[in-house]
């Protein structure tokens, strides 16, 4: 916005104001609207308006008596002036308040609306889903059906297999103990063979070691003696 004391000290210093646009409708009989009304937008609107209008007013009769009247005139016509601008940007800064607030009401709603939509999206997903599963009960529940059915026919086929599974299952019994039996004794005629291979192995070792020792007493008792060496035993 313009510093409205800086225009003011330009305005008393340079003899006059800017001009406004004719557009706008400035001057003493330049399209003044009524106040009325309960809108607010409408209100400020007008407010604006008419402050312009004012100002611009004030700015062609300080024109008008530069060259008649007295400097304390012209400072009254200026100060009606600044006045007149600063209730144009009261209003300009009114409606700013009024738009940024409507455009927070926008983004607000906006965003209502997109979590409503994929709410909605998501009901529906769930919809289908459930609607999917219900189809698979149905047909697990007809393939149980055709299976129970099944189950009651062969129920005396069962009931005879079982009846065989049981005496062919003491049969089993009797050969599981028999070979349970033989199981243990040919353990036990393990572990004997077992120590009996160990007693032999360390005979064997024994005997073994000895020999070699002896022929190492003989080799030594030959090197002492001067005696050729014999081959190995």
């Amino acid at each position: 916005m313009v510093r409205l004391d800086e225009e003011s000290g330009r305005r008393e210093g340079g003899g006059g104001m800017e001009g406004c646009e004719p557009k706008q409708g400035c001057g003493p009989g330049g399209g003044g609207s009524s106040l009325g009304g309960s809108d607010p937008k409408t209100k400020a609107s007008n407010i604006a308006q008419k402050a312009a209008q004012e100002a611009k007013a004030a700015n062609d009769a300080q024109m008008a008596a530069a060259e008649a009247a007295a400097s304390q005139v012209k400072i009254q016509l200026a100060e009606k002036a600044l006045q007149s601008a600063r209730a144009a940007e009261a209003a300009l800064a009114g409606k700013q308040q009024i738009m940024e607030q409507l455009d927070g009401e926008h983004r607000e709603a906006e965003a209502v609306v997109q979590d409503v939509s994929n709410s909605l999206q998501n009901t529906q997903a769930n919809a289908v889903a459930a609607n999917d599963a219900a189809n698979e009960a149905k047909t697990q529940l007809g393939k149980l059906k055709q299976l129970v059915q099944a189950s009651i026919s062969n129920l005396a086929n069962i009931e005879n297999v079982s009846n065989g599974a049981q005496q062919e299952l003491a049969e089993k019994t009797q050969l599981l103990e028999a070979a349970k039996n033989r199981v243990e004794s040919l353990a036990r005629q393990l572990a004997l063979a077992k120590q009996d291979f160990e007693k032999t192995k360390k005979a064997a070792y024994k005997a073994a070691c000895s020999a070699v020792e002896a022929k190492q007493k003989a080799q030594r008792s030959r090197r002492r003696t001067g005696g050729p060496a014999q081959g190995s035993l």
